[in-house]
């Protein structure tokens, strides 16, 4: 269940890392991906995997670079990926590269794996550079927007997002980030159409964890509360009862006083009286009250036993 788990993490996360590339590699005429001078960090990466005792496993079945086809290649980066040997993958995917494999699907490849590692801006060149080899890419656009939002660029992200949806409407994916950026920038209704158009196009879009694609799917924000109590109204609207209160179930125990903001919406203020409801609210104040007394209880400094006066 989303709301029960705490990430801005990715659902259909790719790749790996391992170089360091400047801001010219962005340029469309990229020709030589390999001659980049090494990531002291991303090094220590690859050393710490090829100490691991999975890689003696590995090793002895890479394919050669100077022979193997660029679909050899990129399938390597992707089995290195699997196995926890990102920097590795990335050799992999610039090999591919070099030897023509399709330029879009290795840049969003490469470009995931730096999100991966944390390399934000890194990823934005990658995704940038995909954009110039073909600019109508749904999933560069979905996935320069997932780099947009981590930034809190909410607005870019937003655009970036809009565009993915132009080109593939139906991804359920790409209206779950849109929804997100939405409730992000406080535009809640906006936001909660555009979730429920995901769970409609994927109902178990929000429970299903996937780590083999390239598509980058933001499943937290910021205002967890907030966006548990939207996703309560999409799934209100929707019929779906158990992710509903699931949702309002997170919501109430992150502060929200649901039953007085369920009044205001149409689908959920029918449910403002239900027992179940009820009876997330007396739970909720309850695990409020013992927080709020442990937390008293550690802040108060216990006194240091006296010590009778030596004689």
């Amino acid at each position: 269940m989303l709301c029960s788990r705490r990430l801005i993490a990715l659902t259909s996360l790719l790749l790996t890392s391992g170089v360091v590339f400047s801001p010219l590699f962005a340029n469309a005429q990229m020709k030589d991906l390999g001659a980049r001078s090494p990531d002291p960090h991303l090094q220590e990466i690859r050393d710490a995997g090829h100490n691991s005792p999975d890689w003696v496993l590995v090793a002895p079945h890479l394919p050669d670079p100077a022979v193997s086809s660029a679909a050899t290649l990129e399938l390597e980066g992707d089995v290195l990926r699997a196995r926890r040997f990102p920097a590795d993958a990335l050799d992999y995917f610039r090999y591919a590269y070099n030897r023509g494999g399709n330029p879009t699907i290795l840049l969003n490849k490469m470009g995931v794996t730096e999100l991966e590692l944390g390399n934000v801006s890194m990823a934005r060149l990658y995704f940038q550079a995909a954009l110039k080899k073909r600019r109508k890419d749904p999933q560069t656009w979905n996935n320069l927007g997932a780099v947009e939002f981590m930034d809190r660029q909410y607005g870019s992200a937003i655009r970036d997002y809009k565009q993915a949806l132009k080109f593939n409407g139906t991804m359920a994916v790409y209206h779950s980030n849109l929804g997100l950026a939405y409730v992000e920038s406080k535009d809640f209704d906006r936001g909660r159409n555009q979730l429920a158009t995901a769970v409609k196009l994927d109902p178990e879009i929000f429970t299903r964890r996937n780590t083999a694609g390239s598509s980058l799917h933001i499943l937290a924000t910021g205002d967890r509360t907030a966006f548990c109590f939207e996703m309560a109204k999409a799934y209100a609207m929707l019929g779906n009862e158990t992710e509903m209160l699931h949702s309002l179930e997170t919501a109430s125990e992150g502060g929200l006083d649901i039953r007085a903001a369920m009044q205001n919406d149409k689908d959920l203020s029918r449910y403002a009286n239900d027992p179940r409801v009820v009876e997330i609210v007396r739970i909720a104040k309850s695990i409020q009250a013992s927080r709020a007394a442990a937390s008293v209880a550690s802040a108060v400094t216990p006194l240091a036993p006296s010590v009778p006066a030596a004689r």
